[in-house]
């Protein structure tokens, strides 16, 4: 399931963020890319262990911890804190599936990726190209985001961002491990809440069939969710 999540960040968040990205020191992505990656991946990141990474990072982790949306999407337990890279002309990441389990950078410890997220900072008209492109069991989707958009999806997804022709591609991203481990109970719970959320805005939190079925939704998460 992919799901956008539009305006994490405003104009005017972005805005700020784009100050510092744009002054920043960009490096060559390969310095980070694994034995596979490194065929396919021709990009530009910065180093995630310095600022201006770091603080936007935390920034980035502030926004989410209060969005409703994401919350309820990813149920997340842990996430590894965001990157950040540029395509600029000609570069692209080629077709590949991000890896299962990743050390965070703080702990040591290891999660498994069961979301990836993509949140775009550039506005779709800054750059030719540059889609993220993503296999689904209905085929390929494309997405392109408006600056402060971001897209969630499975990290299991065979997926690229295709070549920039022009103008450069801005973008954070991260992976989720989540407190519900398969997708298709995630998916379920996602959609039920969104359900309980529409009934209490139409009939108000205290009615019997809101609460009946905001009942049924906890004791899911009761059963479904592992916390590490």
């Amino acid at each position: 399931m992919l799901i956008t999540i539009p305006q994490v960040l405003s104009a005017d968040e972005v805005r700020q963020f784009r100050e510092h990205l744009d002054a920043a020191q960009w490096l060559d992505g390969l310095a980070t890319a694994g034995s596979v990656a490194r065929n396919v991946k021709r990009n530009q990141q910065l180093d995630d262990t310095q600022e201006p990474a770091m603080g936007l990072g935390r920034y980035i982790l502030q926004v989410l911890a209060q969005h409703p949306t994401f919350i309820s999407a990813a149920l997340p337990d842990k996430i590894y804190p965001p990157k950040f890279n540029r395509y600029s002309e000609s570069e692209t990441y080629g077709a590949h599936v991000d890896g299962a389990l990743m050390q965070l950078p703080s702990s040591g410890q290891t999660i498994r990726t069961d979301l990836s997220a993509t949140l775009f900072l550039a506005e779709p008209d800054e750059y030719e190209g540059g889609e993220l492109s993503i296999q689904t069991q209905y085929g390929a989707h494309s997405v392109k985001l408006a600056a402060g958009d971001m897209v969630l999806y499975p990290s299991t997804s065979l997926h690229q961002v295709t070549p920039v022709r022009s103008g450069a591609r801005v973008a954070a991203f991260f992976w989720i491990q989540s407190l519900v481990r398969d997708s298709c109970r995630r998916e379920t719970l996602y959609e039920l809440d969104s359900s309980v959320q529409a009934l209490t805005s139409e009939l108000g939190a205290a009615h019997p069939e809101v609460v009946n079925l905001s009942g049924v939704y906890h004791n899911l998460i009761r059963q479904w969710a592992s916390p590490s």
